[in-house]
């Protein structure tokens, strides 16, 4: 659970650099191609990826790995980009709950696709924390802790920088929530299986930042982006906490590896959790009463989940 807990801690922590970030206007963007760029230093640093030929030829490389580096290197800012489109055209309330309720998808894969045995603690538990999540992201009064509580992926918080745009169709509305909600679905599974990878999993999430970095500066450069010195500074420090969630995140999956539900619900629930009270300690925000219901049946999920696995 310590790893689980560090990434809740990091993701929060980030989610607080972009609040401030917003505040002293830092451009965003560019905060997170200079991220991926702290990413791929740090992933060298510490997890000192293994470029031999044994393992770059190895089954789990090209098998598992190479897809795993593939969408996740397209994912991560393609999201980033999806998500902030989603925010501006139908605000940041129903791309927030689009985001959550993505928690959904990686449930269903710890069944289906990773062999996770269902017992009754773990269903009331998945049940409570789907509860949980439609109170937390059910806002009647558009508060600033929505901003906050938007952690458990960097790029969903990255999002709430962009400018309002005009309406557009119901169909468009409707295809970016459904790419924001399996986007971020899709990238919990990904993490998940680069957890399996064993001694190709470092080499796998080196490729992936490479590969973001690569595609993030692409799209800058299309947009001629005007370089600001302060927001490229500040994305070095927002890249060593995502790198920290996102290390974390999966070192949680490795060794509660036979319980994947209760790191996908743990680090939902949990993000949302430290956000709200970080948010009220620190930044004086306000949670209404269905929001602390939220807070309370979260932590109830968790303790069936915990308690499931035993």
């Amino acid at each position: 659970m310590n790893f689980l807990l560090m990434a809740i801690a990091a993701s929060v922590l980030v989610s607080v650099f972009l609040k401030l970030a917003r505040r002293a206007d830092l451009d965003i963007a560019q905060a997170i191609l200079v991220n991926y760029a702290t990413a791929l230093v740090l992933c060298l640093w510490f997890l000192r990826p293994d470029f031999s030929a044994e393992v770059l030829r190895g089954a789990d490389f090209w098998q598992m790995g190479a897809p795993v580096f593939l969408l996740l290197g397209v994912l991560l800012p393609s999201v980033f980009v999806i998500m902030a489109k989603a925010v501006a055209v139908v605000g940041i309330a129903k791309s927030d709950a689009a985001q959550r309720l993505a928690l959904f998808l990686p449930v269903i894969a710890a069944f289906v696709l990773f062999g996770e045995v269902l017992t009754a603690s773990k269903a009331v538990g998945i049940a409570l924390a789907f509860v949980a999540l439609l109170c937390l992201v059910t806002k009647p009064n558009a508060k600033p802790s929505t901003k906050l509580a938007n952690a458990a992926n960097t790029n969903n918080s990255l999002a709430a920088h962009s400018s309002a745009q005009p309406k557009t169709t119901t169909k468009t509305t409707a295809l970016l929530l459904f790419g924001v909600w399996v986007g971020y679905g899709v990238i919990d599974i990904l993490f998940k299986q680069m957890s399996k990878l064993g001694s190709a999993f470092s080499v796998t999430l080196f490729i992936s930042f490479a590969l973001a970095l690569v595609l993030m500066a692409g799209y800058l450069l299309a947009k001629r982006t005007v370089w600001h010195d302060a927001s490229l500074a500040g994305g070095v420090l927002l890249g060593a906490l995502n790198f920290a969630n996102i290390l974390f995140y999966i070192r949680a999956h490795q060794v509660l590896s036979d319980d994947p539900t209760l790191v996908f619900v743990g680090m939902n629930i949990g993000v949302l959790t430290l956000g709200a009270f970080v948010g009220v300690a620190v930044f004086g925000e306000r949670l209404g009463r269905l929001a602390w219901l939220g807070l309370v049946l979260g932590v109830a999920a968790i303790f069936c989940l915990f308690w499931g696995g035993f």
